[in-house]
Protein backbone atom coordinates (compact mmCIF):
# COMPACT_ATOMS: atom_id res chain seq x y z
CA UNK A 1 0.00 0.00 0.00
CA UNK A 2 2.84 2.36 0.80
CA UNK A 3 4.42 1.64 -2.59
CA UNK A 4 1.12 2.45 -4.31
CA UNK A 5 0.81 5.75 -2.42
CA UNK A 6 4.40 6.65 -3.25
CA UNK A 7 3.86 5.78 -6.91
CA UNK A 8 0.73 7.90 -7.17
CA UNK A 9 2.51 10.75 -5.41
CA UNK A 10 5.45 10.60 -7.85
CA UNK A 11 3.14 10.50 -10.89
CA UNK A 12 1.19 13.43 -9.46
CA UNK A 13 4.35 15.49 -9.01
CA UNK A 14 5.43 14.58 -12.55
CA UNK A 15 2.04 15.71 -13.83
CA UNK A 16 2.35 19.06 -12.06
CA UNK A 17 5.83 19.61 -13.51
CA UNK A 18 4.70 18.64 -17.02
CA UNK A 19 1.71 21.00 -16.73
CA UNK A 20 4.02 23.85 -15.78
CA UNK A 21 6.35 23.10 -18.70
CA UNK A 22 3.57 22.71 -21.24
CA UNK A 23 1.91 25.95 -20.19
CA UNK A 24 5.02 28.10 -19.90
CA UNK A 25 7.12 26.92 -22.86
CA UNK A 26 6.26 28.17 -26.32
CA UNK A 27 6.43 25.00 -28.38
CA UNK A 28 2.81 24.04 -29.04
CA UNK A 29 3.16 24.35 -32.83
CA UNK A 30 6.45 24.08 -34.71
CA UNK A 31 7.27 24.68 -38.34
CA UNK A 32 9.72 26.24 -40.76
CA UNK A 33 9.36 29.69 -42.23
CA UNK A 34 11.96 31.00 -44.68
CA UNK A 35 14.64 28.51 -43.55
CA UNK A 36 14.11 29.31 -39.87
CA UNK A 37 12.44 27.15 -37.26
CA UNK A 38 9.43 28.90 -35.80
CA UNK A 39 7.56 27.79 -32.70
CA UNK A 40 4.34 29.06 -31.27
CA UNK A 41 2.94 28.59 -27.80
CA UNK A 42 0.20 30.01 -25.67
CA UNK A 43 2.08 33.22 -25.06
CA UNK A 44 4.74 33.96 -27.69
CA UNK A 45 5.79 33.30 -31.27
CA UNK A 46 9.50 32.48 -31.36
CA UNK A 47 12.09 32.14 -34.13
CA UNK A 48 15.36 33.82 -33.15
CA UNK A 49 13.60 36.15 -30.76
CA UNK A 50 10.21 35.86 -29.18
CA UNK A 51 7.40 38.30 -29.87
CA UNK A 52 3.81 38.46 -28.79
CA UNK A 53 1.63 35.89 -30.43
CA UNK A 54 -0.21 37.53 -33.33
CA UNK A 55 -3.84 36.44 -33.22
CA UNK A 56 -6.88 37.80 -34.98
CA UNK A 57 -9.61 39.43 -32.96
CA UNK A 58 -11.80 36.38 -33.64
CA UNK A 59 -9.26 34.03 -32.07
CA UNK A 60 -8.21 36.21 -29.14
CA UNK A 61 -11.01 34.99 -26.87
CA UNK A 62 -10.15 31.37 -27.67
CA UNK A 63 -6.47 31.99 -26.87
CA UNK A 64 -7.34 33.66 -23.56
CA UNK A 65 -9.66 30.77 -22.69
CA UNK A 66 -6.92 28.25 -23.47
CA UNK A 67 -4.45 30.18 -21.32
CA UNK A 68 -6.96 30.44 -18.48
CA UNK A 69 -7.87 26.74 -18.51
CA UNK A 70 -4.24 25.67 -18.57
CA UNK A 71 -3.47 27.94 -15.62
CA UNK A 72 -6.54 26.62 -13.80
CA UNK A 73 -5.37 23.06 -14.41
CA UNK A 74 -2.03 23.88 -12.78
CA UNK A 75 -3.78 25.47 -9.80
CA UNK A 76 -6.15 22.53 -9.30
CA UNK A 77 -3.33 20.02 -9.67
CA UNK A 78 -1.26 21.78 -7.00
CA UNK A 79 -4.30 22.05 -4.72
CA UNK A 80 -4.99 18.33 -5.21
CA UNK A 81 -1.37 17.54 -4.33
CA UNK A 82 -1.62 19.62 -1.16
CA UNK A 83 -4.95 18.01 -0.27
CA UNK A 84 -3.46 14.55 -0.75
CA UNK A 85 -0.68 15.35 1.70
CA UNK A 86 -3.17 16.84 4.19
CA UNK A 87 -5.54 13.88 3.87
CA UNK A 88 -2.68 11.42 4.12
CA UNK A 89 -1.88 12.63 7.62
CA UNK A 90 -5.36 13.56 8.86
CA UNK A 91 -7.64 10.93 7.33
CA UNK A 92 -8.73 7.99 9.47
CA UNK A 93 -7.96 4.45 8.37
CA UNK A 94 -10.35 3.03 5.82
CA UNK A 95 -11.42 6.43 4.47
CA UNK A 96 -11.02 7.37 0.82
CA UNK A 97 -9.33 10.37 -0.77
CA UNK A 98 -12.57 11.75 -2.23
CA UNK A 99 -11.66 15.44 -2.09
CA UNK A 100 -8.29 14.88 -3.72
CA UNK A 101 -9.83 12.75 -6.46
CA UNK A 102 -12.57 15.28 -7.16
CA UNK A 103 -10.10 18.16 -7.41
CA UNK A 104 -7.88 16.11 -9.72
CA UNK A 105 -10.85 15.35 -11.97
CA UNK A 106 -11.59 19.09 -12.14
CA UNK A 107 -7.95 19.54 -13.22
CA UNK A 108 -8.52 16.84 -15.84
CA UNK A 109 -11.56 18.70 -17.16
CA UNK A 110 -9.63 22.00 -17.35
CA UNK A 111 -6.86 20.34 -19.36
CA UNK A 112 -9.45 18.79 -21.67
CA UNK A 113 -11.17 22.10 -22.32
CA UNK A 114 -7.95 24.09 -22.76
CA UNK A 115 -6.26 21.69 -25.14
CA UNK A 116 -9.46 21.08 -27.08
CA UNK A 117 -9.95 24.80 -27.66
CA UNK A 118 -6.36 25.09 -28.85
CA UNK A 119 -6.74 22.09 -31.15
CA UNK A 120 -9.98 23.37 -32.66
CA UNK A 121 -8.93 26.97 -33.18
CA UNK A 122 -5.17 27.13 -33.64
CA UNK A 123 -3.99 23.97 -35.36
CA UNK A 124 -4.94 25.26 -38.81
CA UNK A 125 -3.95 28.88 -38.16
CA UNK A 126 -0.26 28.26 -38.84
CA UNK A 127 -0.61 27.15 -42.45
CA UNK A 128 2.08 29.61 -43.55
CA UNK A 129 4.62 27.37 -41.80
CA UNK A 130 6.29 24.72 -43.90
CA UNK A 131 5.43 21.29 -42.48
CA UNK A 132 3.66 22.50 -39.32
CA UNK A 133 3.39 19.96 -36.55
CA UNK A 134 2.56 19.89 -32.87
CA UNK A 135 5.41 20.55 -30.47
CA UNK A 136 6.31 18.82 -27.26
CA UNK A 137 4.21 21.14 -25.08
CA UNK A 138 1.04 20.12 -26.89
CA UNK A 139 1.96 16.45 -26.45
CA UNK A 140 2.83 17.00 -22.77
CA UNK A 141 -0.57 18.60 -22.22
CA UNK A 142 -2.30 15.50 -23.62
CA UNK A 143 -0.09 13.24 -21.49
CA UNK A 144 -1.07 15.30 -18.43
CA UNK A 145 -4.69 14.88 -19.49
CA UNK A 146 -4.30 11.09 -19.32
CA UNK A 147 -2.29 11.13 -16.09
CA UNK A 148 -4.69 13.46 -14.28
CA UNK A 149 -7.66 11.25 -15.19
CA UNK A 150 -5.90 8.09 -14.00
CA UNK A 151 -4.70 9.76 -10.81
CA UNK A 152 -8.16 11.23 -10.12
CA UNK A 153 -9.82 7.83 -10.47
CA UNK A 154 -7.13 6.16 -8.34
CA UNK A 155 -7.63 8.75 -5.60
CA UNK A 156 -11.38 8.08 -5.62
CA UNK A 157 -10.97 4.31 -5.16
CA UNK A 158 -7.87 4.43 -2.95
CA UNK A 159 -8.36 3.72 0.76
CA UNK A 160 -6.01 4.69 3.52
CA UNK A 161 -4.93 1.51 5.29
Amino acid sequence: MLVLLAGIFVVHIATVIMLFVSTIANVWMVGSYATETVSSGLWLLCNRTCDTLPVSSDDEAALRATQAFMILSIIFSVIALAMFIVQLFTLEKGKRFYITGAIMLVCWMCILIGVSIYTARFTGVFREFERPHHGYCFILAWICFCFSFIIGILYLVLRKK
